[in-house]
C-alpha cells in the first residue's frame, strides 16, 4: 500500500466533528465569523447548521460526511495547492472533496471575498 492510499484511507475514517473546532479557530483568529464558515460549507455541502450539528453527535467520518452531502456544482473550481497537492490533480473522490473544504476554509481565514470563495461568477 503506497502512501497515498494511506492518506486517502485515514481522510476517510477522520471525523468532521474532530475537525471542525480547528475551522472555527483557524477562521475566527483571522477575524471571521462562524456564520460566515456555516455559509462556506453549506455552500459546497448543501448542509446547514443543524444538518452538521446533527453529522457532528454522529460522529461522521468523512466518508459519511461527503456520501450525504450534495456538492456544489461550480465545486470544480475550487483549485490551487492546499497541503501540497494541486486539488485538481488528487486522483482520490472523497480526498478531493475534503481539500476542496480545506481551501475554502483557508481562503475564508485568509480574507478573500465571500463571492470569490463561493465562486460568484
Amino acid at each position: 500500500m503506497n502512501n497515498s492510499t494511506k492518506q486517502d484511507e485515514r481522510i476517510a475514517k477522520m471525523t468532521f466533528a474532530s475537525v471542525y473546532p480547528h475551522y472555527v479557530t483557524k477562521i475566527e483568529k483571522k477575524g471571521r465569523t462562524k456564520a460566515e464558515l456555516l455559509q462556506v460549507i453549506e455552500w459546497l455541502t448543501g448542509f446547514d447548521e443543524k444538518k452538521l450539528q446533527m453529522l457532528m453527535d454522529e460522529k461522521a467520518t468523512f466518508e459519511t460526511f461527503f456520501s450525504q452531502a450534495k456538492l456544489h456544482p461550480n465545486s470544480h473550481l475550487i483549485t490551487g495547492l492546499i497541503c501540497g497537492h494541486r486539488i485538481e490533480e488528487i486522483q482520490n473522490p472523497l480526498t478531493q472533496q475534503v481539500r476542496y473544504l480545506d481551501k475554502l476554509v483557508d481562503e475564508l481565514a485568509k480574507g478573500r471575498k465571500m463571492e470569490k470563495i463561493l465562486r460568484v461568477a
